[in-house]
C-alpha cells in the first residue's frame, strides 16, 4: 500500500535529521511506489549499505548516483515530492 504524502514527508524529515532508522521504519512499509523505493535507497546510502541502496534505486527506476550523497538525494526527492 502506498504511503500517504504525510508519511513520506515524515520519512524525509527523519532523513534530513540523519535518523535513517526512523525513516526506514516508515519507507519499508511501501515496497511498490517509486518515491518510497527511492527514499528506501537513500536510507541505505546513509546506512552505508550501497548494494542494498542500488537495489532500491532499481526498484524506483532511478539511476544510482556515481557519487552517492544522501544530502543531495534528499534535496532532489524533496523537490520531486513538492511538484
Amino acid at each position: 500500500m502506498p504511503l500517504a504524502p504525510t508519511e513520506l514527508a515524515e520519512a524525509l524529515s527523519h532523513l534530513e535529521r540523519g535518523d535513517w532508522k526512523a525513516a526506514h521504519a516508515i519507507v519499508q512499509r511501501d515496497e511498490d511506489s517509486a518515491l518510497s523505493c527511492w527514499a528506501h535507497g537513500i536510507v541505505h546510502i546513509m546506512e552505508g549499505d550501497l548494494p542494498n541502496a542500488r537495489y532500491w534505486y532499481g526498484e524506483a527506476k532511478r539511476p544510482f548516483p556515481a557519487e552517492p550523497s544522501a544530502t543531495r538525494e534528499i534535496g532532489i526527492l524533496r523537490q520531486e515530492i513538492a511538484k
